[in-house]
């Protein structure tokens, strides 16, 4: 298809997995269409469509024709949350826990009383079968709409079994059923919206309007119409509405939002700040870089909303499972009709039959862990990683940035070939003087501090695992590793600032640039760097956790990387190019592990995107590290990286449990229905329990502490 575009539409009416695969085979269905994903969370789809060959009227009609489902007519407002958790949320449980408790009571009391029996004596069948009609129409209108393009449901089973229970006169027991059908759609929305909730309140974090400097005067407009180069003005209190540079005032910015840090941070002239984070203390100018969904902020609503794309494989089990389930019952209600001929016991078993369970246990637990995990700082993109996460076993650890603060000092400028330390220094910084390496800024923070004047460089060069070359005054430059400069490693000096543990820089210089690089030394600096403090708890937690292997990867010479490794207690690689570390989890992987790489996601995206889970730290305001990793951990703390393979680990551990519990409670429903012990009425009232079962166990992913 020739220029295709992606639409997003809002989708309204769906509550339950099942109904996403009805809207998504809907759009899926029609001419022009290449692919589409719907997603429960978000309550949207995201089309990439031939616009010459659909439109937006005929997505809308082929929406509605799907079930209750819309497509507003215009673009959604700005969300509004309503609070769903604490007291409230107890409050409404034990509502549902009261009305299903009393209606079931009433229920047993009157079947074994027959007071069934006698109202349906004496109530004429014509209104009881009104009563079913008017309680169940939004039901069977919808299996009508499925059944007319062949698509079978959880409520076509459970409607069969309403007709069955009208075929044999009992109207009681169908409006019971009915009941009881409305009652399980209750809770299913309300499971679905509690996982959903997290995903809402993060939506509703990002400020709608911003006071932009427009001709010497300050106006407030809507967030769309600010563009990147405004100046935008915060006040104290105040949400800040884009990613920008501070270019004047001084603020306290709580940054929870982002980082999901309680402790706020202070910004003045040249911090970054980023939008939805608040300026509790004091004013802003800020120079706006990123806006509205390019803001950090808007990455991460966007990567939480369509993580439902990423399934894991034992949501995609529970799908296939679904799919083939719904026919079996109906293949044993046809035979316990044959072989006992008995239409309650029949109805019984279409009853009793929950898939709705089933489709909820998986994307109930994983969008309840990803949503809670966001408002933290945990990016999670999607189930599969989850499910990876919890069996992982092997852990590869870039150093620069992810195990060390990645804010190396210059300790040491050790000047060759008669040049002051002060020459080298400056050829150095000017050389770096556009790297965006964590070296690099050590190196010229050094030069600043000396007072030394840049000299502006040209062909500038980086040279990823190497360093970097540039022409400065004239002259070819080279500033890296061992491996740019050919001969440094026979340094006498350069052997003992190694075992010191510091990572080596080495300057040359080339008259001739058509005989190579590192022709001429010109001097060696050493830089140190600073190990987290976290790391080594973290480390030992993970230990703890069975993650057996731990290794160090780095592109630093052996030396340092021993020294490092030995302090931590893990084995290690030095001397690494980036794909060297793509090819030590190629192998790990071939060998049959899990991988977990975490790493910087500036130079190590590669190595995070060909491990089963990489995990990028301090991801805020890093577009490639958003893009690269498979979990983002939006503040530099080592202490989130065990606790989001314990999230992982609980996730799992929650959806099998669903599974499970679901599957062991439909098994012993369906015998007990279909050899006549569990009667119409009762099997309406029992289908009911699984939701709450599995509304219940979910639940307990919000609360993760």
């Amino acid at each position: 298809m020739a220029n295709l575009q992606t639409l997003e539409v809002p989708v309204k009416g769906m509550d339950c997995a099942e109904c996403t695969q009805h809207v998504q085979h809907a759009i899926a269905a029609l001419p022009g269409v290449e692919t589409v994903n719907v997603f429960l969370s978000s309550e949207k789809a995201i089309i990439r469509l031939d616009p010459t060959q659909v439109d937006m009227p005929t997505i809308r009609s082929a929406v509605a024709g799907a079930g209750s489902y819309s497509v507003p007519e215009t673009a959604a407002s700005a969300p509004q949350t309503t609070p769903v958790l604490g007291d409230f949320t107890r409050r409404i449980v034990t509502f549902l826990a009261v009305v299903f408790g009393a209606a079931l009571f009433i229920i047993v009391v009157g079947e074994w009383l027959g007071l069934f029996k006698q109202l349906t004596e004496r109530v004429p069948f014509v209104i009881g079968l009104g009563i079913v009609i008017a309680g169940g129409w939004p039901i069977f209108r919808n299996v009508v709409r499925a059944s007319l393009k062949r698509q079978v449901t959880s409520h076509t089973l459970m409607t069969l079994g309403v007709l069955a229970a009208l075929a044999v006169g009992q109207w009681a027991t169908a409006a019971v059923v009915v009941f009881f059908m409305r009652v399980g759609d209750y809770t299913e929305n309300f499971t679905t919206e509690r996982a959903r909730r997290a995903v809402k309140d993060l939506t509703a974090m990002a400020p709608q309007t911003a006071r932009v400097e427009r001709e010497g005067e300050e106006r407030e407009v809507p967030i769309a119409e600010v563009r990147v180069g405004d100046t935008v003005i915060v006040r104290p209190g105040e949400k800040i509405p884009v990613d920008g540079e501070v270019i004047a005032g001084q603020a306290t910015v709580d940054q929870a939002a982002i980082t999901g840090e309680s402790m706020p941070v202070e910004a003045g002239a040249g911090a970054k700040v980023f939008a939805a984070t608040i300026a509790k203390l004091g004013s802003l100018r800020v120079k706006a870089t990123h806006i509205g969904a390019d803001t950090t902020f808007g990455r991460v609503v966007k990567m939480v909303e369509e993580a439902e794309a990423h399934r894991a494989d034992v949501q995609r089990f529970a799908d296939k499972f679904t799919a083939y389930y719904l026919p079996v019952v109906a293949g044993i209600a046809s035979l316990t009709f044959i072989i006992r001929r008995d239409p309650l016991a029949t109805a019984a078993v279409l009853v009793v039959a929950c898939s709705c369970s089933i489709a909820l246990a998986t994307p109930i637990a994983m969008l309840a862990s990803i949503g809670a995990g966001a408002k933290r700082g945990l990016l999670i993109k999607g189930g599969k990683y989850i499910e990876s996460l919890a069996r992982a076993d092997v852990l590869l650890l870039d150093k620069t940035g992810t195990l060390t603060l990645g804010q190396p000092q210059i300790t040491d400028v050790i000047p060759l070939n008669g040049l002051p330390a002060s020459d080298v220094l400056a050829l150095a910084a000017s050389a770096e003087r556009y790297s965006e390496h964590p070296l690099a800024e050590a190196v010229r923070n050094a030069a600043r501090a000396q007072n030394i004047t840049l000299t502006e460089p040209r062909d500038f060069e980086a040279i990823p695992g190497h360093g970097v070359r540039a022409r400065v005054d004239g002259n070819l430059v080279a500033l890296g590793n061992r491996r740019l400069i050919p001969g440094a490693e026979s340094l006498p000096i350069a052997a003992e600032l190694e075992a010191q543990g510091k990572t080596l820089l080495f300057l040359a210089r080339d008259g001739d640039s058509s005989t190579g690089l590192g022709q001429d030394l010109l001097g060696v600096l050493a830089a140190a760097d600073t190990l987290r403090p976290e790391v080594p708890a973290a480390l030992a937690d993970l230990r703890s956790l069975g993650i057996r292997h731990i290794e160090l990867l780095t592109g630093d010479n052996e030396r340092t990387a021993a020294a490092l490794a030995e302090k931590l207690g893990v084995r290690y690689r030095a001397n690494l190019l980036p794909e060297d570390k793509i090819a030590v989890v190629k192998g790990y992987q071939a060998k049959g592990h899990t991988v977990v790489m975490v790493g910087d996601g500036v130079n190590d995206a590669p190595a995070l995107a060909q491990a089963n889970i990489g995990i990028a730290m301090g991801a805020a305001g890093t577009d490639i590290a958003i893009e690269a990793a498979h979990v983002a951990l939006m503040r530099e703390d080592w202490t989130l990286v065990p606790e989001v393979l314990r999230i992982a680990r609980r996730t799992m551990r929650v959806v099998k449990m669903n599974l499970a519990f679901t599957a062991v409670y439909n098994l012993v429903g369906l015998a007990l229905a279909a050899f006549g012990l569990l009667p119409p009425i009762l099997a309406a009232a029992a289908q009911s329990l699984p939701d709450l079962g599995v509304l219940a166990n979910s639940s307990r992913l919000l609360r993760q502490k």
